[in-house]
């Protein structure tokens, strides 16, 4: 998963006043993917019944993931032949790569029934965004919208969880001129919960040039041990941080740039930053490179407002949070970064929205965008990932 993560010997050393660091609070909403879907015209050329085609397979793929992961009794060993036949179909390739992917979300369900989760149902809707068609070979970019519904098997969890992931489908015609899928990449800096999880490669460590402070990893094993949060000793306004999460989680915010375009490096913390100042954090102005600094509007952001290593550094330093030992000692407001491949550059962060009365905290980011989307989940999909948990 890539996210923003800045090469601190190559940073830009902007000076910014606290009036320059200032925001302008209670512009409209911008729809996530807007520019881009504007910025690529669709090919005018494809007709209607050639995209009922591609919707069509698009819908059984998507649907199918999302399928293996519901507690409805029924294991699906391989995609639904009926749906992925005549003039819409997988090739041989993409077939077995279908089949290892229902088979991995379905270990994933066993992970989750194991740590207490279950869906009882599920609804997944893909729209096409575009569509390129040269000669018998076709590249078709869809939004997958997912909505999970928890099954309550415990009682005190969120309602459902929900995602929107973004795909690229690549599409060859057979002799006949019927359509095969030959191959789905996922194009969000991020992994929905139905989404294959990739192997990550361990990248070399680099040394910091100013001794930041080290974040220490937090478990993942039930139960933990308690930990309350005060929630009035900070003067912090942590249900005004769930708000904002809940209210921009698949809408971006025009005060703040958005990081989840193409080559961006993902939105991730951008998104954490935004909820947690919607809370009560106030800026401290200063270099953009300097890590004791934090601000961000819609003009220029720090790299700590932006960047997962950075924030750590800042949040740290500051003393706004500490290292909680457990991930389950996760509250509202709290901060919980990933470090996938464990070779000690944090890959993504996440800010918890809710928590149940059986101690499951449950986060909402974006890279995907995601909402109330539980830690147990999270942990299934990486079990072997390194955790950093922060009480803010």
């Amino acid at each position: 998963m890539k996210t923003r993560k800045l090469s601190r010997k190559r940073r830009r050393a902007t000076i910014v006043t606290a009036a320059a660091a200032s925001v302008v609070a209670g512009a409209a909403l911008l729809p996530n993917w807007s520019a881009g879907a504007a910025s690529v015209a669709d090919d005018p050329t494809v007709d209607a019944s050639t995209k009922a085609t591609f919707q069509r397979l698009a819908d059984a793929v998507f649907t199918d993931r999302t399928d293996a992961l519901v507690d409805n009794g029924k294991s699906k060993q391989t995609p639904k032949a009926s749906r992925f036949s005549g003039d819409v179909r997988l090739s041989s390739t993409q077939s077995r790569d279908e089949s290892a992917a229902l088979s991995q979300l379905r270990g994933r369900k066993s992970r989750l029934a194991s740590l207490g989760e279950k869906y009882s149902s599920a609804n997944t809707s893909v729209s096409l965004d575009r569509t390129r068609v040269k000669g018998r070979h076709a590249t078709v970019a869809v939004t997958e919208t997912t909505t999970l519904t928890y099954k309550k098997v415990q009682g005190g969890e969120p309602k459902t969880t929900g995602f929107q992931a973004h795909h690229e489908l690549t599409f060859k015609a057979d002799h006949k001129g019927d359509w095969q899928l030959t191959n789905v990449r996922d194009t969000d800096d991020g992994v929905a919960v139905n989404q294959v999880a990739s192997p990550q490669v361990a990248k070399p460590a680099t040394a910091a040039d100013d001794a930041p402070p080290e974040a220490t990893r937090s478990a993942i094993t039930l139960p933990a041990p308690a930990k309350a949060k005060n929630f009035s000793a900070t003067g912090y306004d942590y249900k005004a941080m769930a708000a904002y999460a809940a209210k921009y989680w698949n809408k971006y915010n025009p005060d703040y740039p958005d990081f989840n375009g193409q080559g961006a490096g993902g939105d991730c913390t951008n998104f954490v930053s935004q909820s947690l100042k919607a809370g009560g954090w106030k800026h401290v102005p200063g270099y953009t490179n300097d890590f004791h600094k934090w601000f961000g509007n819609a003009d220029i952001q720090s790299d700590s407002f932006v960047g997962v290593n950075e924030f750590s550094w800042f949040a740290l330093s500051s003393k706004r949070v500490t290292s909680l030992a457990n991930v389950y000692q996760l509250d509202v407001g709290d901060v919980l970064q990933m470090d996938f491949n464990k070779d000690g550059e944090k890959d993504h962060s996440m800010i918890v929205t809710s928590r149940s009365s059986q101690g499951v905290p449950y986060v909402s980011y974006h890279s995907t965008n995601t909402y109330n989307r539980s830690v147990a989940s999270i942990i299934a999909s990486y079990p072997n990932a390194a955790y950093y948990a922060y009480r803010t």
